[in-house]
Parts: structure tokens; C-alpha cells; sequence
């Protein structure tokens, strides 16, 4: 029974079982953030916007297993169309749209 007889404490012992604690702590808190209700990724159908309104705004769309990111160009009025109409915000906040009159060519 030697190793009741020893008094000295290895220093680096107790080093290795401050390791291993902190390994299981960090452990225990990825387990709880991943099981987390409130993480968007664990629904099926997520919409995540970073820095809305901004000119670095970007959106990543998941729909089932499939991650779709879209990224502002910080442009405005890109993209192709034609005007549609007119909307009118009214005092008490309603909003009126006012379609406009087809031009045919």
C-alpha cells in the first residue's frame, strides 16, 4: 500500500483534472445550446435576415435540408419590372393602392 503513504500532491495531476472538468462543462453547454427551442436551424422552414436595412444585409433561407443565402448588393431599385401602381398611406394608417391604367403597345 504504497500509494497511501505518498503525501506529495503532483501538481500536474490536478491540472489534467481542471482539463477534464472544463471539458465537460463546455460539453454540457453545446448539448443545452443545440437542444435550445429558440435556435432557428432546428425548424424545417427558417428565415434568418443579419443587418436588416442595412447595405450589408444578408438573408439565409433554409427550406428542409436545403441553406439558400442572399446577399444586398446595396443598390436600389435593382432588379427588372415595371410599375404597378401607387400606394397612399391615409391618416389613420390605412394603405390605399391605386392600380395604374395598362398602356398597350
Amino acid at each position: 500500500m504504497r500509494f497511501l503513504e505518498q503525501d506529495e500532491d503532483d501538481p500536474l495531476l490536478s491540472m489534467v483534472n481542471l482539463i477534464d472538468l472544463f471539458l465537460v462543462v463546455i460539453g454540457i453547454l453545446l448539448v443545452i445550446i443545440v437542444q435550445n427551442p429558440l435556435n432557428p436551424f432546428t425548424q424545417d422552414n427558417v428565415v434568418v435576415i443579419e443587418n436588416p436595412g442595412q447595405s450589408d444585409m444578408r438573408m439565409t433561407i433554409k427550406d428542409g435540408e436545403e441553406l439558400t443565402r442572399y446577399e444586398a448588393s446595396g443598390d436600389i431599385g435593382e432588379g427588372q419590372g415595371s410599375r404597378a401602381g401607387i400606394t397612399y398611406r391615409l391618416n389613420d394608417g390605412r394603405m390605399i393602392y391605386v392600380p395604374e391604367e395598362r398602356i398597350s403597345q
